[in-house]
């Protein structure tokens, strides 16, 4: 909806992106039914204005209102200009820190995004880019929007000597790096950083610090962000009782390519669709597998040897392997135009292959 204007102001800031979410979402009958609402209808602004009161005078805000959807709907257009704002943000000398109000529904998606896209250039410039949203609605009893947003303003101002600068999420007064994001419960207001591992903002834990120092040290690289109109189309299937061949048929026959596989307990797959993945496997169909259980670790050749052409996703759940796939073969296909002989295997595995914070 908006694009960034660098020279809006020139005085040192942190700018707020608001693409919409449960936190600018309104109920028609809070007090009786605070759950039944519509995502997105109160501005970023609007959000500040609730916050104001308790942000300190010397700090500054500017507010841009990127997009105000229900994130269910989140497009892959959205998070190329999600990401093209953030880049260009982040090298705005006037911008201190960047904090963006998003739904619930698909901030680990975005989470993984800002991560694999923006997360070398947050760090070696020394800002903090911070995710953060609400599972009630504005107008709820007792809405949790404005304590997140406190704090994700509070993380993305608080000093570098405490935690570097890169790609984090705020939530009910913990911080998690924005790639760990997993929304697994669907009230609980905890539910983003509920399986997540995560700090208190005031008191870092120092086991959770070494952790980001770990996994900043390997990121070497940010991944080229797609242009609209050319992500890569992956889909997810999950493996299930009576699982068919003609699924896995289907999909190898529609251009697709990727698929993310989420398979059961530790990433099996179902009988009936080994012999159809080799098929789509030897068309060139990239193919992840992951565990439908939502955590754990999704281990190369366990339970058994994988498929040619198949990765394991590690730690990565179903929908951001996906985003990480898109960005992997985008990758791939961005190098080989300057003659760089890197395959989606290896950008992928890039991101697979983190230190796991515990």
């Amino acid at each position: 909806m908006s694009s960034i204007d660098l020279k809006a102001t020139q005085a040192p800031h942190i700018l707020v992106l608001g693409v919409g979410g449960t936190i600018a979402g309104i109920a028609s009958e809070p007090d009786n039914n605070p759950l039944q609402y519509r995502a997105g209808q109160v501005g970023v602004e609007d959000l500040l204005k609730q916050v104001q009161a308790v942000i300190p005078s010397e700090l500054k805000l500017v507010s841009v209102q990127l997009a105000n959807i229900d994130s269910r709907n989140l497009s892959e257009s959205l998070l190329t200009q999600i990401g093209n704002s953030i880049k260009a943000s982040l090298d705005d000398i006037a911008v201190q820190g960047i904090v963006i109000t998003h739904g619930t529904d698909t901030i680990e998606e975005t989470g993984l995004f800002l991560q694999a896209t923006c997360g070398k250039a947050a760090e070696k410039l020394g800002k903090r880019v911070v995710l953060t949203g609400a599972m009630l609605p504005s107008n709820a009893p007792g809405a949790d929007g404005p304590n997140n947003l406190l704090g994700a303003i509070r993380w993305a101002s608080t000093p570098l000597e405490n935690c570097p600068g890169g790609v984090y999420a705020v939530f009910s007064g913990k911080v998690c790096m924005a790639k760990d994001l997993a929304k697994r419960h669907s009230t609980a207001l905890n539910a983003p950083l509920m399986d997540s591992p995560a700090s208190p903002i005031g008191l870092i834990n120092p086991s959770w610090l070494f952790g980001v120092k770990a996994v900043e040290a390997v990121w070497s690289e940010d991944l080229p962000i797609p242009q609209e109109g050319e992500w890569p189309w992956v889909e997810i299937l999950m493996s299930h009782a009576g699982a068919r061949a003609e699924t896995i048929a289907h999909w190898g026959g529609s251009g697709i390519s990727g698929l993310v596989l989420a398979g059961t307990g530790m990433g099996g797959l179902h009988e009936a669709w080994k012999t159809p993945l080799v098929e789509v496997a030897s068309k060139g169909i990239a193919l992840i597998r992951t565990s439908r259980t939502g955590s754990g670790i999704t281990d190369s050749d366990t339970p058994e040897k994988d498929l040619s052409g198949c990765m394991a996703a590690g730690s990565i759940s179903a929908p951001r392997a996906r985003i990480a796939l898109q960005l992997a073969l985008n990758a791939a296909k961005q190098a080989n135009l300057v003659g760089k002989p890197l395959t989606w295997q290896d950008f992928f595995a890039r991101i697979a292959d983190l230190p796991e914070i515990r």
